[in-house]
């Protein structure tokens, strides 16, 4: 099944961000290596996709998962956990319906 993983920034989150990118993208290019990323990316903190300083306010990442429980320990191990990037981070189950 697939599940939502939400999640929202700290204030001023993108030099934490940027320190860490590499690792969280890897990732979720091993996610999308075995077949079961959906789609990812962040949230801009402003209405452009390349906010530059503005930064990011959150993330979305959908992805195929044995269980909720597997969804959110994968969440939980994300490095920009580790680097303070993440305030709060809602893990849910998703029902893909379009595009079929």
């Amino acid at each position: 099944m697939f599940y939502a993983i939400i999640s929202e920034d700290v204030a001023d989150s993108l030099e934490k961000r940027l320190s860490v990118r590499p690792d969280h993208v890897k990732r979720l290019q091993d996610l999308q290596d075995q077949g079961r990323l959906l789609l990812a990316g962040p949230h801009p903190a402003i209405d452009t996709e390349n906010p530059g300083a503005a930064g990011f306010i959150g993330s979305l990442v959908v992805a195929e998962f044995d269980s909720q429980e597997a969804a959110q320990l994968w969440a939980d191990a994300d490095p920009y956990n580790d680097a303070g990037v993440y305030a709060k981070v809602t893990v849910k189950p998703f029902k893909k319906v379009f595009p079929q």
